[in-house]
């Protein structure tokens, strides 16, 4: 792929572009979320060759661009080129660029929220069509997940925990801590509720968060759900603190696509909070 294909997206609207690009395999493309004193700083990576068209921005934000080169197709069907580095006010609405050179990009936006969901839901705008895309791809792996909640019963009972159990735990936000971690978020999970999922590629055998620490839980601790085939473990140390730790390469964001969901084997969890004198299983992770 080269400029060229900027050219021939002249007369096109911007949904026939979304629709083409959504049919096609996704370039890998590191979100990662940064939060700062009244700031959130949502940082993409993108590599040279990538062909990208962004969500609607609500509002006039901050851009700067900390590395690479990009050429940017502009509304009036000119075209412009942006080295880095470079820093600049960018109107509402959406992007399109072909990466010339590996880029980092950010968005800045003045806040002090920290739900990522909520933040998407402020100064985001997604289109229909990647809406119909994602519940498409939703339903799809709804179904391959169907062996791990069936799973997570047969774990249950071997353990003898009861889902009801399992439900007001996973509920309780009594013993919840914010640990901001900028390489995961909460999403909709397609085994159960909510999940916890990569927005980076995480190496094999890395912390990717601590899942209880100093008695309480983290997002790691409630949203980390079950699988039957889990890419990540826990593991606990002289402090009675437990960390979510990868087993293997956890792949990250695909296009505008989530990240691998981030899951661990119940019973393995469950032994490990026992093994460094955990009073009870209701500390650890639960499928919510």
């Amino acid at each position: 792929m080269n400029t060229e294909i900027i050219q021939s997206m002249k007369g096109k609207s911007i949904d026939e572009i979304e629709k083409m690009m959504l049919s096609l395999p996704q370039a890998e493309c590191p979100v990662f979320h940064k939060f700062g004193d009244g700031l959130y700083i949502r940082e993409l990576h993108m590599k040279a060759g990538t062909l990208a068209i962004g969500h609607e921005q609500r509002f006039k934000h901050y851009n700067v661009m900390l590395k690479g080169k990009v050429k940017m197709l502009n509304s009036d069907g000119s075209t412009s080129e942006l080295s880095a580095p470079a820093a600049f006010f960018a109107e509402p609405g959406r992007k399109i660029g072909y990466v010339i050179e590996d880029m980092v990009w950010q968005n800045i936006y003045p806040t002090c929220e920290t739900d990522i969901e909520t933040l998407e839901n402020i100064y985001l705008n997604k289109s229909e069509a990647w809406k119909l895309n994602n519940e498409l791809q939703m339903s799809l792996l709804t179904l391959e997940r169907e062996k791990d909640r069936e799973d997570f019963k047969q774990a249950l009972e071997e353990i003898g925990v009861s889902p009801e159990l399992v439900t007001s735990q996973s509920e309780n936000k009594e013993d919840r801590i914010q640990f901001y971690n900028n390489r995961t978020r909460v999403a909709e999970s397609p085994i159960q509720g909510k999940g916890l999922f990569a927005t980076t590629t995480i190496p094999a055998n890395e912390i990717i968060l601590p899942a209880r620490i100093g008695g309480m839980r983290t997002d790691a601790g409630r949203y980390t759900n079950h699988s039957a085939n889990p890419n990540a473990r826990m593991e606990g140390d002289e402090n009675g603190d437990i960390w979510l730790i990868s087993m293997r390469n956890i792949k990250g964001c695909l296009g505008g696509e989530l990240g691998e969901e981030i899951t661990v084997d119940y019973r393995q969890a469950i032994k490990e909070n026992l093994r460094i004198g955990g009073a009870s299983c209701q500390q650890l992770p639960q499928q919510v």
